[in-house]
């Protein structure tokens, strides 16, 4: 990983760590695991959405409302439905 990667990597995990207990369990495990296998427009798209209020995204990943934005929407199921197949059983000490 070149030096940028590793500034870029380590301020998407400053900001997918919300604060908020339910955003971290849902944002930190899909940016390790997920992140590097999206496509550059969605790693862009990722980024976009940690720019999102956290009520926003409370509200979202809770599934209580979705983006009106479709890509945003899209990316929202593709976290929700990681968090749903994923065995967080390790991430106990986030």
């Amino acid at each position: 990983m070149s030096d940028n990667e590793d500034v870029t990597r380590r301020r998407l995990y400053w900001h997918s760590r919300r604060g908020m207990w339910e955003l971290d369990l849902l944002l930190m495990p899909f940016l390790e695991d997920r992140y590097d296998q999206l496509t550059p427009s969605d790693q862009v798209l990722y980024r976009e959405l940690l720019a999102s209020e956290d009520q926003d995204l409370f509200t979202w990943l809770m599934r209580r409302e979705w983006p009106q934005d479709a890509e945003l929407r899209r990316l929202v199921k593709m976290i929700v439905e990681h968090a749903e197949t994923t065995d967080n059983s390790r991430r106990q000490a986030l």
